[in-house]
């Protein structure tokens, strides 16, 4: 078992920053990928970031976003502190979401809400002026 726990949402305004983490606990040997799905009232999960928790990466993490995001959001991890983050800049009112942490024992790493194993409960992120 898996248990996520995400925190660092809450209210912004448009063009500001927040940074989301998710603290992991349990038994995380063979986990493969990790990443952010958000939902709101109008769309389907969808995927916003994924990284590869697998091995340690010779050239660096590697890491996918939605074109959405892109340039704007950073996904990261501390494996020290069992931590996963998003840092999201210039944030638009359409981020607006719930926000959740997944993490996934399957191969390969993608963004696709049907391979992930363990879902954290989710937290608001809402960019309002």
């Amino acid at each position: 078992q898996v248990q996520l726990v995400e925190s660092g949402g809450g209210p912004v305004q448009p063009g500001g920053s927040l940074r989301l983490s998710c603290a992991v606990s349990g038994y995380t040997t063979g986990m493969w990928c990790m990443a952010w799905f958000r939902q709101n009232a109008t769309k389907e999960r969808e995927g916003v970031a994924a990284i590869r928790t697998g091995r340690v990466e010779a050239s660096g993490d590697v890491t996918y976003y939605a074109s959405a995001v892109e340039g704007r959001f950073a996904i990261s991890k501390d494996s020290a502190k069992n931590t996963l983050y998003l840092q999201m800049d210039s944030l638009k009112p359409e981020d607006t979401a719930m926000y959740y942490c997944a993490a996934s024992f399957s191969i390969p790493c993608t963004m696709v809400a049907r391979q992930f194993d363990y879902w954290g409960q989710g937290i608001q992120v809402t960019v309002s002026s």
